[in-house]
């Protein structure tokens, strides 16, 4: 049975009443249209992935004073992020199955404090190995945050809206990243290097204040708790591996190329979220101040690109937006990594467009994996196929670091465009889900 809404009902539904406007039109038509609780969801879970994204990047932004401090080479700094990412897909899918099993703000709060906590003990580790432990256990809060708090927001988002309604979402996953540049700026500039990297992951315990809030103003939608309570499945691994036959269609081919689209789109992404820091200040000579400059456009492509995205998953549908954000973004890596010496302003020029690229391609995410899989187990499904793909994903990463003495940094980081190349490639065994109805 086709997902796709027919034309005549995104027509009737567009103009209404011989052609008068409805709340849900216009530019914020997708937050009204979630009413009062959602509304309330909504803002839970874009605080909670903002801290999430503020926590993950004091670690990049922190990586040369951490290499110096304990002398690590560059395959030893880019195990950092290789751990989290890894980690992070067992969080991922232990926080999906409990979204399923008892609610998505009870795992949403879990989430937050696992990650607030581990990220604070990373400021006060005393070597590399205990450093690299804290690390891999923050990746179990921030590898569940995502998944839970996007399936929260996806079940009070109508269909007409879900794409841009998630896009905003993640846009504050650029929100979170411009705060951790920010404070970074400011305590790397104040702080010496020896003292500063810790500094700036005990500021992680920012997220603590949010949870305080989140457990007293938000709730699961109504509709989605009866509709998962009454199924036996709920929460399980084997419905979601389980595969199709000739009378009943199973969620087998779902999660083997919903897997394969995450590891692609991750491993593009943390490929250039975690050493385009190490290679401005490296390769490109930049200071601190300089930096935060050049990420200044790429953050403000990032900003822009998830809400664009988010529209645009809603106009084109699930999978051409993230196919058309593939190719952009490879395009956009190669010619990142290729820009001659001495062209400091085209690297920061074009700065925008790959940050922008390299975002919108995961705006359609969340409401892609929560249409791809039904309620009973749709934690499971996106906390399992996002987190996975993250794990593998975070191989492109290591690469680079072990590269990068040979190749250079610059040259290494052609890896991420093979990444988008196998996310392009995954849609193929996918169906399009724009217009599902959730319950």
């Amino acid at each position: 049975m086709s997902t796709t809404p027919p034309p005549q009902a995104l027509t009737s539904d567009a103009h209404p009443g011989r052609g008068e406007r409805t709340a849900e039109d216009g530019a914020f038509g997708w937050l009204r249209a979630l009413g009062p609780r959602g509304r309330r969801a909504f803002v839970g879970a874009f605080g909670g992935y903002a801290l999430d994204s503020y926590d993950y990047f004091t670690l990049p932004l922190s990586m040369v004073a951490l290499a110096a401090y304990f002398r690590l080479d560059s395959g030893q700094t880019g195990l950092f992020t290789t751990v989290t990412l890894v980690v992070s897909a067992v969080g991922g899918a232990a926080a999906g199955v409990f979204a399923d099993r008892v609610g998505r703000v009870r795992a949403l709060m879990i989430t937050v404090v696992t990650y607030a906590v581990f990220t604070v003990a990373c400021g006060f580790a005393p070597n590399y190995e205990t450093l690299l432990v804290f690390r891999a256990l923050q990746g179990l809060g921030f590898g569940g945050e995502w998944a839970v708090g996007a399936i929260l927001v996806a079940e009070y988002a109508s269909a007409r809206h879900r794409g841009r309604t998630l896009g905003a979402i993640q846009s504050s996953w650029a929100v979170g990243w411009a705060l951790a540049v920010i404070v970074y700026t400011l305590v790397f500039s104040f702080v010496g290097d020896d003292m500063a990297w810790r500094v700036m992951f005990w500021t992680g315990a920012l997220p603590a204040l949010l949870v305080v809030w989140v457990r007293r103003r938000v709730h699961d939608a109504p509709e989605a708790v009866a509709a998962r309570e009454q199924s036996p499945q709920r929460g399980s691994f084997a419905a979601i591996f389980r595969p199709g036959t000739a009378g009943a269609p199973g969620l087998l081919r779902t999660t083997v190329f919903a897997g394969l689209l995450s590891t692609g789109v991750q491993g593009g992404y943390y490929t250039l979220a975690t050493w385009i820091p190490t290679y401005l200040k490296t390769e490109r000579g930049l200071s601190v101040v300089g930096t935060g400059g050049y990420l200044t456009f790429l953050i403000s492509g990032a900003f822009l690109g998830y809400l664009t995205g988010g529209y645009l998953t809603d106009r084109l549908g699930r999978r051409r937006n993230i196919w058309l954000f593939a190719v952009l973004s490879a395009v956009c890596v190669l010619a990142y990594a290729n820009i001659p010496g001495g062209a400091d302003t085209l690297l920061l020029v074009l700065g925008f467009p790959l940050g922008f690229c390299m975002s919108a391609i995961f705006s359609g995410f969340g409401s892609y994996l929560s249409e791809l899989y039904p309620t009973a187990v749709r934690g499971t499904g996106q906390g399992f196929t996002y987190n996975t793909g993250r794990a593998v994903g975070a191989v492109f990463p290591t690469l680079v670091g072990f590269l990068a003495d040979s190749w250079g940094v610059g040259g290494a980081l052609v890896f991420g465009a093979a990444g988008y190349a196998l996310a392009a490639l995954a849609l193929f065994g996918l169906p399009e889900t724009r217009g599902k109805e959730l319950a």
